[in-house]
């Protein structure tokens, strides 16, 4: 397909978050290529970015709709309804785009057209240092096995909505996002089932603030740890080893410790991980003092996600609780 005339359509869900749409649209309004509207749908949010979308969005071609609260996944689908574009673009409120975004993603389209895309995300120089060290524990090999868009990775890419895109013929044929947590990853795997190609655009990336604090990322990677599980019972098979690790870890982490009131050398293993942690840490930052909190950031998010995939392991394969998971997705939209 040519990608040279293609109009793409930005869609973002908002809640809550009229600041980060500001430098959001910012961002939008600087890129060289104007061939895309952005679309804003709050979703039912009681601070609203309406101002900032009147004030900033003329360059970006915004069109704001406001809505009651359903969750991302229903604004995500609200907004492609309101699409005109051929190509849905997704990203998340807290993330900055490049000026050369659009740009870079239709070249990378025109030189091998794919139906849905994914890029990864980096850290921008304007982020706080502990936003900068979540993105460390985040995109690292050492942590995540390269999952998130990295050049080498443990599993077969699978796009994610902070920054993805697809055809409407994708929509058109598989349909909306399910509202469940870690949708993004079921969405890919309905559009890799239903035959259509995915790629991985590594220039095509976004700056991605992610969260502010350590407390709130742990909660974050929880959430996604058991949503692992959730995956695995809608899609036998597609739990992969690198999805295990963090749970490995984990286990493997008390067992180290509890050893090593007896065999002192049995935390080894642990120490020699997190010394390597540390030094890849501050040679991927060049900053002694993101790549130390890094080490911290990168334990945050093993844990967390490790313990919120034993929990959900526990419950629903082991104790056999909501092994009907694609009732519990229709609840949760209120059917």
């Amino acid at each position: 397909m040519d990608s040279s005339n293609l109009m793409f359509s930005i869609i973002i869900p908002v809640y809550n978050r009229p600041d980060e749409i500001s430098d959001l649209l910012k961002s939008l309004s600087s890129q060289t290529d104007k061939g895309f509207e952005t679309i804003i749908v709050e979703d039912g949010s009681t601070v609203r970015c309406l101002e900032q979308c009147e004030s900033l969005g003329k360059d970006a071609r915004v069109k704001y709709f406001y809505k009651g609260n359903e969750g991302r996944s229903i604004a995500r689908n609200y907004g492609m309804e309101h699409a005109e574009g051929d190509y849905f673009i997704f990203v998340d409120s807290d993330c900055i785009l490049p000026p050369d975004y659009i740009a870079n993603l239709r070249k990378a389209l025109k030189n091998g057209y794919s139906d849905c895309f994914g890029g990864p995300d980096a850290a921008h120089d304007s982020f706080s240092d502990t936003q900068k060290a979540i993105n460390y524990a985040m995109t690292s090999f050492l942590t995540t096995g390269g999952i998130r868009g990295g050049k080498v990775s443990m599993e077969k890419f699978t796009p994610r909505t902070f920054n993805m895109g697809f055809s409407r013929e994708v929509y058109d044929k598989v349909g909306g996002f399910r509202e469940m947590f870690s949708e993004d990853i079921d969405m890919s795997t309905r559009i890799r089932l239903a035959g259509f190609r995915i790629s991985l655009f590594p220039e095509v990336e976004v700056y991605h603030k992610r969260r502010v604090d350590f407390k709130k990322f742990w909660r974050q990677v929880h959430v996604f740890g058991m949503s692992r599980i959730t995956l695995q019972l809608l899609y036998p098979g597609s739990m992969k080893a690198v999805h295990c690790l963090p749970a490995l870890f984990v286990i493997g982490s008390v067992a180290m410790i509890i050893g090593a009131f007896f065999r002192w050398w049995l935390i080894l293993p642990l120490v020699f991980y997190i010394a390597a942690l540390w030094i890849w840490g501050i040679i991927s930052t060049r900053s002694f003092k993101i790549g130390t909190m890094g080490v911290f950031a990168a334990l945050v998010q093993l844990t967390g996600y490790g313990t919120g995939f034993i929990r959900a392991y526990v419950w629903k394969i082991l104790l056999r609780h909501g092994r009907d998971i694609n009732d519990e997705i229709e609840r949760r939209r209120g059917k």
